[in-house]
């Protein structure tokens, strides 16, 4: 892995493959290498840049903080962009990672070519909704990760996909856990994103698992209805993260979106 410094840590990222730029911004409490099929198959035509954020996998929470903003990991990738002289790029997100990007189009729209959003919503959190993330974040600086990653982990993936079970268990579990609260208190203070995406003058492609709970099928079609010019890809026999547990399905969708971006010579 690669390192750039940034205003507030170090970022550590992968950067695999030439051509046009394909950023992808992994989920919580996950790390980069939940994108490690994509980045094996996407690098063989694209530049892709998959970077730990701060505080997860092994880029350092930096100056200790009780809450991360998706701006904060939002102006880490322009950084991390800024040092790589990047000027524009693809953005894929997955669950907070989709937020991640959301918050990214918002601030610097004219640097997004491509927006792909995956298992993922746009709205505000709901006061209960920000009562249960800050109270989860009580807990995990309490207990730690691992009674957390036990109990969700037939949500993260489905029951019937055990292949993929072990890897997210571990990403999950070898997260830090000041982090991840820090994180969590975070996203329950996020905006409200779907103006941001009606606005949106790029193309898009929404993807979700039919099986996902947290944010199921309904919100990847509202998200869809809101984008101009979007395609909306429901994944079969996947919940939460169907790029691990059903990478075919899932690279094909992807594969299609980016060929549709292909700037004629």
């Amino acid at each position: 892995m690669r390192f750039t410094d940034t205003l507030a840590t170090r970022l550590y990222f992968e950067d695999q493959g030439f051509g046009p730029a394909l950023l992808l911004v992994h989920g919580h409490p996950f790390d980069h290498t939940m994108w490690q099929p994509q980045i094996d198959r996407f690098s063989l035509t694209h530049r892709v840049i998959a970077p730990d954020l701060r505080g997860y996998g092994i880029t350092p929470l930096g100056a200790e903080t009780e809450v991360i903003g998706l701006g904060d990991f939002a102006e880490d990738l322009t950084d991390l962009l800024d040092a790589l002289e990047i000027d524009d790029c693809v953005v894929a997100g997955l669950s907070m990672g989709g937020q991640i990007a959301m918050e990214f189009v918002r601030r610097h729209p004219g640097r997004v070519r491509g927006l792909v959003l995956a298992d993922t919503f746009p709205a505000a959190e709901t006061e209960d909704g920000r009562k249960a993330r800050n109270a989860m974040a009580d807990r995990l600086l309490r207990e730690g990760m691992r009674g957390y990653a036990d109990e969700v982990l037939d949500r993260m993936v489905a029951p019937y996909n055990t292949h993929a079970a072990p890897h997210i268990h571990r990403m999950m579990c070898a997260t830090d856990p000041v982090a991840a609260a820090a994180a969590l208190r975070g996203r329950a203070e996020r905006p409200d994103y779907r103006e941001t995406l009606r606005a949106l003058t790029v193309p898009a492609l929404v993807v979700v698992g039919r099986d996902d709970t947290y944010t199921p099928v309904a919100d990847a079609e509202e998200m869809h209805a809101l984008l101009p010019h979007s395609t909306l890809t429901v994944v079969e026999r996947a919940a939460h993260l169907p790029n691990l547990e059903r990478p075919e399905e899932f690279d094909a969708a992807l594969d299609a979106f980016l060929r549709s971006l292909v700037r004629p010579r």
